[in-house]
């Protein structure tokens, strides 16, 4: 049985009078994922066990982390669980893609972050990044929710 479960989209920016939907830190994109997770559970798709968990809100976390920090904010953010797998995707206003940075600086000083992206990667099973028409790109990190599925496998950069 396939179910499938939504976060609210932010597809169209907030303005003057308009509500905001969708997560606007990395604490509340938690929360949805949370939600969504415990709703599959508890709806008797696939459940979710803690360590799965903790990947699921550490991927929701660093990838509006780094919306935040380098992409110019949250434009949307999508999670939604499909057969045996949570697709979370965040996008943002820069085109530029995540880069994985050497833990030392050119000086050889230890760098304080640089190291979500890698962790991004190693947790899911794949990740996309995608251009957006409008600007800015899309990130969409898979992650197995059953037990023993492979990760950290396949990470495709596309542009579409």
């Amino acid at each position: 049985m396939t179910e499938k479960y939504r976060t609210s989209s932010t597809r169209t920016p907030a303005g003057a009078g308009r509500l905001r939907r969708g997560p606007r830190s990395p604490a509340e994109a938690r929360g949805a994922v949370r939600q969504i997770l415990c709703e599959q559970s508890g709806a008797g798709g696939i459940p979710c066990a803690p360590d799965t968990l903790s990947d699921a809100l550490l991927v929701a976390s660093e990838l509006t982390t780094n919306a935040m920090l380098h992409g110019g904010g949250i434009t949307d953010f999508d999670a939604e669980v499909v057969g045996q797998n949570l697709y979370l995707s965040v996008s943002d206003r820069e085109r530029r893609r995540p880069v994985a940075l050497d833990p030392l600086d050119r000086h050889g000083r230890h760098r304080c972050g640089g190291r979500g992206w890698p962790i991004v990667c190693r947790l899911s099973h794949t990740v996309q990044v995608s251009d957006l028409p409008t600007g800015g790109k899309r990130v969409t990190a898979v992650i197995p929710l059953s037990v023993g599925a492979e990760r950290g496998h396949a990470v495709d950069v596309e542009r579409a």
